[in-house]
């Protein structure tokens, strides 16, 4: 038995999801005449509050067009040093909108004002660019899957405001942030000026994304949608499995969160893990005595499949697709390569 760890990208739809898809209605969403996407668009903007959301084949394609929204060419962003949009994106944030990266180190990919504030750029300095946006991500992939508290994210509100800059949030995990910390669609969406929401993660759905934002900015995503070549036809098919995963499949991301808790815990109590970051959601990040390949091929001989995470990390996943013989599992297999 294979346990597939690597992501939770590698959810595959539920019997009830494929039930759903199949019998989805749609349309061509080009047009605007696809139901299911009228549906889940509209859905999501009335749970976050905001006025419209546009959905998108992916979350990179949603985090890019929020930035191409929010900026003009040589303008800078701010984001954690090692975030999604900035290691993970292929360089889309210069490719496509022209802009430069100041990053940051957070603790935990965790952004402080403090810290915002002291690399925002003099506004009438043409020796830098001009800074006009705010990125964070919640869960922080880097950071081990950890949290923002929401009285950070409304102090960093505070602070684009005092600035007039946009913030704009990756939320490709937001949902597992909000069963870890118990909070709502609506407390960020009165908070960010965009919104990523990714489907195709923990929430088990295979395609999808779905960017929020005010009419205006949405107006324009999908015209910057259509020119990155995301327009879509009867993908209507795709957002029935988005819309299933909301209804069904929220609250049991908790039960991915304690599975990696128990996994990290077993982890941390291994001679040959040097630590293991703190675990809040459904990422296990851990550093391992030997190299991270040598570790990566001890796992795989025994069934086990991870990721390297940069030079020195190990990263595994939980998700939907793990089950409770696959656990069972990977504790014993775990526990005999203290021998080795």
């Amino acid at each position: 038995m294979i346990i597939d760890l690597r992501s939770d990208t590698l959810t595959r739809p539920t019997a009830g999801m494929l039930k759903a898809m199949f019998a989805a209605p749609v349309g061509d969403d080009v047009f605007g005449d696809d139901p299911s996407i009228n549906k889940l668009e509209a859905t999501l903007a009335e749970r976050f509050g905001m006025e419209a959301a546009v959905f998108c084949p992916s979350g990179t394609m949603c985090n890019q067009i929020a930035i191409r929204i929010a900026t003009q060419p040589q303008d800078q962003m701010i984001c954690y040093e090692d975030a999604h949009v900035y290691l993970y994106e292929g360089g889309g944030a210069a490719y496509h909108s022209g802009v430069t990266a100041r990053r940051i180190s957070a603790p935990q990919g965790r952004m402080q004002v403090a810290d915002i504030r002291a690399n925002i750029n003099p506004p009438d300095d043409v020796h830098f660019p001009r800074t006009s946006l705010v990125c964070i991500e919640n869960t922080v992939n880097k950071g081990g899957g950890s949290c923002y508290e929401l009285a950070e994210v409304q102090a960093i509100r505070e602070l684009c405001d005092e600035y007039g800059l946009h913030l704009h949030l990756d939320g490709a995990r937001l949902y597992n942030a909000m069963v870890a910390k118990g909070y709502g669609e609506a407390d960020f969406g009165r908070l960010c000026d965009t919104i990523s929401v990714c489907f195709s993660k923990g929430l088990g759905a295979p395609v999808g994304s779905v960017l929020l934002g005010s009419r205006d900015m949405i107006r324009h995503a999908r015209r910057v949608r259509k020119v990155f070549g995301g327009g879509m036809r009867q993908a209507g098919y795709l957002a029935a499995g988005a819309l299933y995963a909301l209804e069904h499949q929220v609250d049991r991301l908790a039960d991915d969160h304690a599975m990696a808790l128990r996994m990290g815990a077993l982890l941390e109590a291994r001679p040959w893990v040097k630590q293991v970051v703190p675990v809040e959601t459904n990422i296990i990040i851990f550093e391992p005595t030997m190299s991270v390949q040598e570790m990566l091929g001890k796992l795989e001989a025994v069934g086990i499949k991870a990721v390297a995470f940069g030079a020195t990390m190990v990263r595994l996943v939980t998700h939907l697709d793990v089950t409770e013989e696959m656990e069972r599992a990977f504790v014993e297999r775990i526990r005999g390569l203290d021998a080795d």
